[in-house]
C-alpha cells in the first residue's frame, strides 16, 4: 500500500461524501420527509466499532418497527424493503464519513457485541476505516459465511489500495445494476487467509 493513501483516501473520501449529500438533498428530504410522516422518526443509529477498535454512531435511515417482539425479518416495514433493496437506508452514513468515523470503502462495521467473537488475526480488520461496501460485500454480501467475511475484511485490511478500491467501486456498480452480489469467489483472492 502506498503510505500516503490512507491520508488520501480519507481526504477524498469527504471530499465526495460533501458532492454527494448536496447532490442528493432532493432525494434525502423526500425519504426523510415519508419516513417522518409514515415512522414518526426518520433515522436509525446504534453504535459500531471502527477505526481501531473505537466506538462511534452509525446513521441510517430508519426501515424496521420498534416492536422487539417480533423478527427482525418480520420488523422491516414495505418503506424500509424499498429502501434497502437499493441501498437508500445508508445514505446517512455519509455523514459518518464526512465525520471521519467511516470510509466509503472498508469492512461493514459489524455491531459490538461480536468483537469477544474475533480471533486475533481477524481483529486486523479495524486496521483500516469501516466502509459503506467492502470487499466481503461484493463477494457474495449476505452469502458469504461468517468466518470467510472476516478473511476477506483482513485481506482487505492487509492489501487496501487504489487498485482494490477501484475493483471493489467497480463490482459494487456491477451490484446495483444487476441486482446480485459480484461473481468473484473468495478464492481467488491471493494470500486469502483460512
Amino acid at each position: 500500500m502506498i503510505p500516503c493513501y490512507k491520508s488520501i483516501k480519507l481526504l477524498t473520501d469527504k471530499i465526495i461524501a460533501i458532492a454527494l449529500l448536496i447532490l442528493l438533498s432532493p432525494i434525502i428530504i423526500i425519504i426523510a420527509l415519508v419516513l417522518y410522516f409514515t415512522h414518526g422518526r426518520v433515522l436509525f443509529t446504534q453504535t459500531r466499532p471502527g477505526y481501531l477498535e473505537r466506538p462511534f454512531r452509525m446513521y441510517k435511515f430508519v426501515t424496521m418497527t420498534d416492536d422487539l417482539t417480533k423478527k427482525d425479518s418480520e420488523r422491516v416495514t414495505s418503506i424500509g424493503h424499498v429502501l434497502r433493496k437499493v441501498s437508500l437506508d445508508e445514505i446517512p452514513q455519509l455523514w459518518n464519513i464526512i465525520r471521519g468515523d467511516m470510509s466509503f470503502i472498508g469492512p461493514r462495521p459489524f455491531l459490538t457485541e461480536y468483537m469477544s467473537l474475533y480471533s486475533d488475526y481477524h481483529k486486523k480488520r479495524h486496521y483500516v476505516m469501516p466502509g459503506i461496501t467492502g470487499l466481503a460485500q461484493v463477494t457474495g454480501r449476505n452469502d458469504v459465511a461468517w468466518p470467510d467475511k472476516l478473511d476477506l475484511d483482513v485481506y482487505y485490511s492487509d492489501n487496501m489500495s487504489f487498485f482494490l478500491d477501484c475493483k471493489i467501486i467497480l463490482l459494487t456498480i456491477v451490484y446495483f445494476i444487476k441486482g446480485c452480489p459480484g461473481s468473484y469467489p473468495a478464492t481467488k483472492f491471493s494470500g486469502y487467509h483460512s
